[in-house]
């Protein structure tokens, strides 16, 4: 089994970036009221301008499929064209149908010769897990090269008309008509965008590449109750109830396929699982954070640097923060594609040089799945 590389990274961040003060243009209000959570949420995730792929109007510009095309497209020129895609495989956490998959979309819309594709439904994790898939596929010999990523196409779930059926039956019951913390938490949390690796079994021949050294990954879904989800309704014991046990009435009037977070549970346990797994992959690949140039951490809130360090330095591995690369304020929070565009922007800015050690970090709350990606500069 010999080494795999990525070799090339880019991403499609679709429109304009629109700033705090302009997201409800575009996502609208929620019975014709400003949010009252709003400012006090974007004061904690710190994130300054987001993309979104829809206009002011809540048309859509893009698909799903298109921005992942758009992304994949990137990766292309004369020396690898869609033509040599061998394998690909995509994760989302906002898929636009139930079937066909989230990848076979993607592969229709590229219009690129018949290939393997492999499609990863989750959270924040579904990309880097779509990229391991690439990468055991070069690893073991089956395929020279494969593209893998990850794009999210939130914003049309967010809009403000998604929530009316809620809010009338609200005003119906003569209770306060806005929408739950855990829906609207969201609305100022996520945006869209999409990402993509080549990934092969030889490094460029010039410039850099990067050495996949491991991917490894872990689920405390045995452990821990759903945090995130959609589609479903949450009991107070943390048990899903399924959209298809729910009438059809019920999925309007509940919002059931809007984005929901237990903010509580997020705060408790996010972090010291992280921190667990750490300790574990450290040991595992016996590292140390003096031969680690790179750190990038997924943060879905700027909110959560501070915990992050805090739990580090008690389990004695603190990354200082001069070695903390992140670019969340100026990008958003793009769920699965936020590792990727992190990756992206070190490599194709210069940052890199040959020798060093990057070690990415994602946290995904849904169920708690946790990702330790490391990768060394060659």
């Amino acid at each position: 089994m010999g080494d795999v590389f990525v070799t090339r990274l880019a991403k499609f961040l679709p429109n304009d970036p629109v700033s705090n003060d302009d997201i409800e243009l575009y996502l609208g209000l929620v019975d014709d009221k400003p949010s009252r959570a709003k400012t006090k949420i974007l004061s904690n995730n710190k994130i300054k301008s987001r993309y979104y792929a829809i206009d002011k109007e809540g048309k859509s510009t893009h698909s799903n499929a298109q921005l992942a095309a758009k992304a994949v497209e990137g990766l292309l020129d004369e020396q690898f064209t869609k033509n040599d895609i061998e394998l690909l495989t995509f994760g989302t956490m906002s898929p636009e149908q139930l079937l066909p998959s989230h990848t076979a979309m993607i592969h229709g819309e590229l219009g690129c010769p018949p290939a393997e594709i492999v499609s990863v439904s989750s959270s924040c994790a579904s990309g880097f897990q779509a990229m391991k898939y690439a990468y055991l596929s070069v690893k073991n010999g089956d395929i020279k090269r494969a593209v893998s990523g990850a794009s999210e196409k939130v914003s049309t779930w967010l809009r403000g008309e998604k929530f009316d059926m809620e809010t009338d039956r609200l005003k119906e019951l003569e209770a306060n008509p806005m929408i739950a913390f855990e829906k609207d938490f969201m609305r100022w949390m996520l945006s869209d965008g999409a990402a993509a690796a080549l990934l092969e079994n030889k490094p460029n021949d010039n410039g850099i590449s990067l050495r996949v050294d491991f991917i490894d990954i872990k689920s405390y879904a045995n452990e821990l109750p759903t945090c995130m989800y959609s589609g479903a309704v949450r009991s107070p014991n943390g048990n899903l109830t399924g959209w298809p046990e729910f009438r059809p009435e019920e999925w309007g009037n509940q919002s059931i396929f809007s984005f929901k977070q237990d903010t509580r549970l997020l705060g408790v346990k996010i972090v010291p699982m992280g921190g667990q797994f750490m300790k574990e992959v450290f040991e595992k690949h016996n590292l140390t954070i003096e031969g680690i140039d790179w750190y990038l951490p997924h943060l879905s809130s700027e909110y959560f640097r501070e915990r992050i360090a805090e739990e580090q330095e008690k389990i004695g591995l603190l990354f200082p923060q001069e070695k903390w690369f992140t670019n969340l304020t100026r990008v958003g929070n793009v769920g699965s594609v936020s590792p990727y565009l992190m990756l992206e922007e070190l490599f194709n800015t210069g940052q890199l040089k040959k020798g060093q050690k990057i070690l990415v970090m994602i946290p995904e709350s849904a169920r708690f799945t946790y990702i330790y990606a490391h990768f060394t500069v060659v």
